[in-house]
């Protein structure tokens, strides 16, 4: 029997990756400014998000934008 092998994607837990996505995603949007709403739609919309959309806490958002203004900041 052969074993399945799915594509790694990004999860919740992947906040440094997630954050790096957006950041390139959105270069001109101060993460400071985004509603908890907005970085949940616009995380499950990137291109290799394999999570589970309902899975999401505020913990896990708030380090998603912790890290993506760190970026934002290191290239402003």
């Amino acid at each position: 029997m052969k074993a399945e092998y799915t594509m790694p994607g990004l999860t919740w837990d992947h906040a440094e990756d997630i954050a790096l996505s957006l950041y390139e995603t959105h270069p001109d949007i101060d993460p400071a400014n985004v509603r908890f709403t907005d970085l949940h739609k616009w995380t499950t919309e990137l291109p290799n998000f394999k999570d589970d959309p309902m899975a999401s806490t505020e913990s896990k958002l708030e380090a998603i934008q912790t890290a993506w203004l760190k970026e934002y900041r290191e290239n402003e």
